[in-house]
């Protein structure tokens, strides 16, 4: 399968002549899609009609970040008011009773992905909640809970599973510990191995995603030179061996400010620790092409799992 293990981003409502190009001819592995990009009902449905036309794969992942709350990226098209912590909560005053509700809302939400043209969301976050958690994730958390924000995590993917689209679980190894927004700076934890293993990793345990997303967190007692990302160490004895994830593991976004080099850096150190697809947000034109232009095709593992996800949506 010659696909490169880049995720695209793009900048407007509709693919100007490059990124059109970019598809046809550069053979992305997919694309996400943010609020920049997303207007009204008809016009995200024709522009991802044209994305798959021009990708020339009726199966191409497109990608969206629909968490709920505060990240919607359709926000002012659908009421999405549901918080992760919301069903959370719920959970501890009636377990099944929450299951329930939260088997009727991915329903409901992946419909309307689905109707749309979308075949992957970014959820569910499976970070656990802690009195010093940076307020990024916030009520993107199910709990404080590791066992409740573990069972929730796994229905949310079963349910997603049951409606033909993905999730994705993040922020692989877990990010619940860092006090630091990756978004703006890297975050360092200092907690041991032990104590992680027993903690932020246990909701990511033998999960059936078929895809995860790294965190950009500087682990300081496994690996103190390298960010999850960007550590072997960390995929092969923590998220492949201890965690147990054997699905397509992809790179948060490769801009953001917690990785110190420039993006084709950042992209090839994430592919040769472990990452089997890169993520790329910024939307800008040229650096799709460096990125695309800088990486290698998929591997056989990626292009075996890709496969798999291709038939699933079948």
């Amino acid at each position: 399968m010659k696909l490169k293990p880049l995720i695209v981003s793009i900048k407007g409502i509709k693919l100007t002549k490059k990124e059109k190009i970019l598809l046809k001819k550069e053979k992305p592995w997919g694309i996400i899609l943010f609020k920049r990009n997303l207007k009204t009902f008809t016009q995200i449905k024709d522009l991802i009609i044209q994305i798959k036309a021009f990708s020339k794969n009726k199966n191409f992942p497109i990608i969206i970040d629909e968490e709920g709350s505060s990240v919607s990226r359709l926000k002012g098209l659908i009421n999405h008011d549901f918080s992760s912590n919301f069903f959370g909560n719920l959970y501890k005053k009636d377990k099944f009773f929450s299951l329930r509700i939260l088997k009727l809302y991915i329903s409901s939400l992946s419909s309307i992905l689905k109707n749309l043209g979308f075949n992957i969301n970014t959820i569910p976050v499976l970070d656990i909640l802690k009195p010093y958690t940076n307020k990024i994730i916030g009520k993107r958390s199910f709990s404080k809970e590791k066992k409740i924000v573990k069972e929730m995590g796994n229905y949310t993917i079963k349910y997603l599973h049951e409606n033909n689209l993905a999730g994705i679980i993040k922020h692989i190894p877990g990010h619940g510990s860092a006090r630091t927004d990756s978004h703006k700076k890297m975050p360092v934890v200092s907690l041991s191995l032990k104590n992680l293993n027993d903690t932020d990793f246990y909701p990511f345990k033998l999960s059936k995603a078929k895809f995860a997303m790294t965190a950009h967190i500087l682990y300081k007692n496994i690996d103190k030179n390298n960010v999850a990302t960007f550590s072997k160490t960390i995929i092969e004895k923590i998220i492949r061996k201890k965690i147990g994830f054997k699905g397509i593991l992809i790179s948060d976004d490769i801009s953001m400010k917690a990785l110190k080099y420039d993006l084709v850096t950042n992209a090839k150190k994430s592919i040769q620790a472990g990452c089997n697809i890169v993520l790329y947000c910024a939307g800008n034109i040229n650096d799709n092409y460096k990125l695309i232009k800088s990486l290698p095709y998929i591997d056989k593992f990626t292009s075996k799992k890709t496969s798999e996800f291709y038939k699933f949506l079948r």
